[in-house]
């Protein structure tokens, strides 16, 4: 029998692929203001367990712009930003210099564009090794239909789950994410306004 998979915050980090202006002006603005909210919501929870997270930002910059502020304003001192010209980040040395001293082996996956720097970002991933999994309501792409690109991800051994089926995982019980009698590392007090669905 194969173990089963699941994300445990001190073995996973975080990579936000390419959320930048330019990408989302291609997109509904209803869906933009979601995918925002949504990526908001993912970088608060996974801050809350201490979960490093990575932010790309493909080239030039100056053009396709940064990370949206709302976001920016909830990362905290263990995040990191790098600009990149590949589309699958692993090819990036700096990129992947900073995910190796990590020593995670789980990354969870949000951005875009799905069928390009999504799709082979988590290939290399997968190809080095790590555990992915692929948050199915943070994604998005210029194109209408992605789901070669989905289903060549699964093919391969990227999980694809939803925020709130990650929030549970990681909370774990009606009690919250710290329980004395299961010995849990302690952390500050779980912020009452974080949805546990996507909007």
């Amino acid at each position: 029998m194969s173990a089963v998979r699941r994300i445990v915050p001190d073995r996973c980090c975080a990579v936000i692929v390419d959320l930048q202006d330019f990408f989302l002006s291609q997109v509904d603005k209803r869906f933009g203001f979601r995918i925002k909210a949504n990526t908001g919501n993912l970088v608060r929870l996974l801050s809350y367990f201490q979960v490093p997270i990575v932010v790309t930002l493909e080239r030039p910059v100056g053009l396709k712009g940064s990370l949206p502020k709302e976001i920016r304003k909830q990362l905290d001192n263990r995040a990191r930003t790098f600009e990149k010209d590949f589309f699958d980040l692993c090819k990036d040395k700096k990129i992947l210099g900073h995910l190796r001293r990590l020593k995670k082996r789980q990354v969870i996956i949000a951005g875009c564009e799905t069928d390009v720097c999504v799709l082979q970002s988590c290939l290399g991933l997968l190809s080095l090794g790590y555990e992915v999994y692929v948050m199915e309501e943070l994604i998005f792409s210029s194109s209408r239909n992605v789901d070669a690109a989905i289903a060549r991800m699964k093919a391969e051994g990227a999980v694809f789950l939803t925020y709130k089926a990650l929030y549970y995982e990681l909370i774990e019980s009606v009690e919250g994410p710290f329980n004395p009698k299961r010995g849990l590392k302690k952390f500050e007090p779980f912020p009452d306004d974080l949805p546990d669905s996507a909007v």
